[in-house]
């Protein structure tokens, strides 16, 4: 496979003889022929026939021609007509006339209906695909990708091609290119649309043949994804010796004459070119503009960085770009946007006729409100929520607006205030404060509670005098009481549930050991229940002088969970009962289940507050949105069981048995946990981006993202009971199971280079965004220290001042 060159493929693929039937190159072999051509070792396709219909006489046209093709690639075609010279075993039975047969030497390599060879391009890419089986791989699922990935990462690239169906012309291209590429490439071909989705196709449906090329050479850690390109043009074969060519070919080119000049690669590719003008000033900048589209038009455009500082480059300064399109001569123009550029190469210069141009054009301003750049706008998810619903009138007239003049009496009257503090230019506020106004709607029958809010653009003296620093803040406020600060989820859900809950006083006081049994199994404060299942009580006796510290971490936390305080002799009989000395904290999840009992050592309220809120954890929580980070801060690998959201037998049976399994102490290395895809539909993408599918449910994982970002998938097939989950944990601390994931930890930074401000600032003047150590006092030795513990590269120690008299220097792109 390796000496049949690609020029020569090409050079045939084009010419007429390739598919001319002028010289037939079928043989017809007799009986002994057959067995001579069987004992040489070739690779032949034979068909074994008898009487000559209409139906057997089209098919041997095809044969005929598919001699012509699969001869360039070493596979002799021939028939056997059996009424002249019959060969035992293949011209016997019912088969004969229904199937044609593909020899190695004398083995059989498969057999085929002619039903499914049924012109010469199923025969060519069937044949292909049989003689390549070892080398060409089929996947179907995301899973079994990733496991081509993680074999092909560090060594080769992966050539993935999407057929809809076999045997056509698209079909027949990819195996001409995987016999000619297949030594230097890992070539890959799915069927399934599940791949589609793991790829980023929206519409699996409406796909037609693909093709990507995924960069797996490069790639040097197994946590590291592939990034792909996806070859835009049909799937023939002369696009795909194009595609793979511009692959090989560098990302960037750097020249330094004229766009006129230019000597590429790609010149003999017939691709276009397109050159970006730099000047040593900005030269990283533009760089870093050049490489981002060229990764955005890779597989279709060849870029070239032109470096104007060049003696021989006379391109006016108006100019700082240009396009040299196949045949053609050099276009200049002056580039503004980046995103004017991509959509000339996209929708302009590589559009078909005019007519599709106009139609392009109409449906753009159809869809103008709905199209936007991140580019032009902010790279933020947020933003870009706030960016398209920006037509949409929010009504705030319900909630109080405060200003300097009445802020001081409305946060002082009797009752609850909660005060929004925002500013409008910030996206994060904006949408913060729609479902503020929703809490506002939904809290219309509570009596009590009134919410307000404050500009802090507008209102700047009121938000200093409150102490503001971050934005949005919500502060709650109680005639004579300190504010509270609000600090959970930016939502409309715990908003609610949070004033809701912060109406009932914290800590309650009880007075007799049958209202702490009330307090403990729920019936004072019913109807808070469902917000708070979960209830803390305070044990302390007469003479503890550490009551205020409870107290006091009581208020911190009103809202978050409800707290009783019992201060009375029979408190060290609660204490006796429950095997712990006074004082003592009493934890009750609901009637009929175990409380939990915890002697207390806390000595400052904010001790008490992070003890308090590790023990209302739940030992085996189920997961959402919400409670996430509470439970990422324990920083233990999570098992993670995933249920459908139907409820079955099945689910309840597997959450019983990790709780069987967590009963014997032998999970505590990890913390057990589960999402009902059904109440958290976001988990169903943690799944697939932990396994790249989603398996059949229930499915149980380990996620080590504190140490190495490894996932491990409970098999499928073993039976989910508490002693094998142990023996499976057992066997990953021994290093006996391999993962099925790597969840990579790479920074999230900024999408593309035009968002690294940190590098534009330190390239207008170097060292200025460097991280600064605080100023101290002459001899201030420990701010010293804590300005090295921040700064342990050493960067930014020679300190350039930035000079805002100093224009900056122009950037070309």
């Amino acid at each position: 496979m390796c000496g049949i060159s690609a020029v020569a493929l090409l050079l045939c693929f084009i010419s007429a003889q390739c598919g001319s039937p002028d010289a037939s190159r079928l043989v017809e072999h007799t009986a002994q022929s057959f067995r001579d051509a069987v004992l040489s070792g070739k690779t032949s396709f034979i068909y074994f026939g008898k009487h000559v219909n209409p139906a057997i006489k089209a098919f041997i046209e095809q044969l005929e021609m598919s001699a012509h093709a699969l001869e360039d690639y070493g596979i002799v075609v021939g028939k056997v007509n059996c009424s002249k010279d019959s060969v035992e075993k293949y011209c016997t039975g019912e088969e004969v006339m229904k199937k044609t047969y593909l020899f190695r030497g004398a083995d059989v390599l498969r057999s085929f209906d002619i039903d499914t060879v049924f012109d010469v391009n199923a025969i060519v890419s069937h044949v292909l695909f049989s003689v390549l089986f070892t080398e060409v791989r089929y996947v179907h699922t995301p899973a079994e990708l990733l496991a081509v990935e993680r074999a092909a990462k560090g060594k080769m690239d992966i050539v993935m091609g999407h057929i809809q169906v076999l045997g056509l012309p698209e079909h027949r291209a990819l195996m001409e290119a995987a016999f000619v590429y297949g030594a230097k490439y890992q070539f890959v071909q799915t069927t399934g649309a599940p791949l589609l989705k793991h790829l980023g196709v929206a519409d699996p449906t409406s796909v037609q043949a693909r093709l990507w090329f995924l960069h797996c050479r490069g790639v040097a850690h197994r946590s590291e994804p592939c990034p792909h390109t996806l070859m835009r043009k049909p799937l023939t074969t002369i696009n795909i010796h194009t595609f793979l060519q511009l692959m090989e070919a560098p990302l960037l080119t750097e020249a330094a004459v004229d766009p006129d000049e230019v000597k590429v690669v790609y010149n003999h590719l017939n691709v276009p070119l397109l050159f970006l003008f730099t000047q040593s000033e900005t030269l990283q900048l533009d760089r870093d503009t050049a490489e981002s589209v060229a990764r955005r038009l890779r597989g279709e455009v060849g870029v070239v960085l032109i470096h104007r500082d060049s003696h021989r480059v006379k391109t006016p300064l108006k100019h700082n770009a240009a396009y040299r399109l196949p045949q053609e001569e050099v276009r200049y123009f002056s580039l503004k946007k980046v995103e004017e550029l991509i959509d000339l190469f996209r929708e302009q210069l590589f559009q078909g006729t005019e007519e599709e141009e106009e139609e392009e054009e109409e449906e753009e301003e159809e869809e103008q409100d709905d199209r936007w750049s991140s580019l032009d706008v902010l790279d933020d998810e947020v933003a870009e929520s706030v960016y398209r619903d920006r037509g949409v009138m929010l009504d705030t007239e319900a909630v109080t607006k405060l200003t300097a003049e009445t802020f001081s009496a409305a946060v002082t009257q009797n009752g609850l205030m909660v005060v929004l503090f925002y500013v409008k230019w910030d996206a994060v506020c904006v949408a913060f404060l729609q479902s503020y106004v929703e809490v506002d709607d939904a809290l219309d029958d509570v009596s009590g509670i009134e919410l307000a809010y404050v500009d802090c653009g507008e209102w700047t003296v009121v938000c200093s005098d409150q102490n503001i620093t971050s934005f949005p803040s919500v502060l709650l406020y109680r005639p004579s009481e300190v504010p509270q600060r609000y600090r959970g989820m930016l939502g409309t859900g715990s908003l609610h549930r949070f004033l809701l809950l912060s109406q009932v006083p914290s800590p309650t006081s009880l007075s007799s050991s049958a209202e702490v049994l009330s307090f403990l199994e729920g019936d004072l404060y019913n109807t808070n229940s469902a917000l708070s299942p979960v209830r803390v009580l305070g044990l302390y006796s007469p003479a503890d002088t550490d009551v205020v510290v409870f107290e006091e971490a009581a208020k911190s936390l009103r809202g978050e969970t409800l707290l009783g305080l019992f201060v009375h002799e029979e408190a060290e009989r609660w204490a006796e009962e429950h095997s712990v000395t006074l004082p003592a904290l009493l934890v009750s999840r609901g009637p009929g289940i175990l409380r939990e009992a915890h002697s207390l050592h806390s000595s400052t309220p904010q001790e008490l507050i992070s003890y308090i809120q590790s023990t209302t954890l739940d030992p085996f929580p189920e997961l959402t949105v919400e409670n996430l980070p509470w439970y990422l801060e324990l920083e233990k690998p999570l098992l993670l069981l995933f249920v459908g959201a139907e409820e079955s037998t099945e689910t309840d049976q597997s959450l019983k048995e990790i709780q069987k399994a967590q009963s014997t102490r032998q999970l505590d290395s990890s913390l057990p946990c589960w999402i009902h895809l059904g109440r958290t539909p976001a988990g169903r993408s943690v799944l697939e981006a932990y396994l790249g599918f989603v398996p059949p449910l229930p499915a149980l994982v380990l996620s080590q993202l504190a140490t190495g970002g490894e996932v491990f998938h409970f098999p499928p097939e073993r039976p989910l009971l508490a002693g094998t989950i142990v023996q499976w944990l057992k066997r990953i601390d021994d290093g006996q199971e391999q993962p099925a994931g790597v969840v990579s930890d790479a920074v999230w930074g900024p999408p593309v280079p035009f968002y690294d401000f940190l590098a534009v600032m330190d390239e207008e003047a170097p060292g200025y965004a460097a991280q600064r150590s605080p100023k101290t006092k002459p001899g201030g030795k420990r701010g010293s220290e804590r300005g090295q513990e921040r700064n342990p590269a050493g960067r930014g120690e020679t300190e350039t001042a930035f000079n805002p008299q100093t224009p900056p220097a122009h950037t070309e792109l």
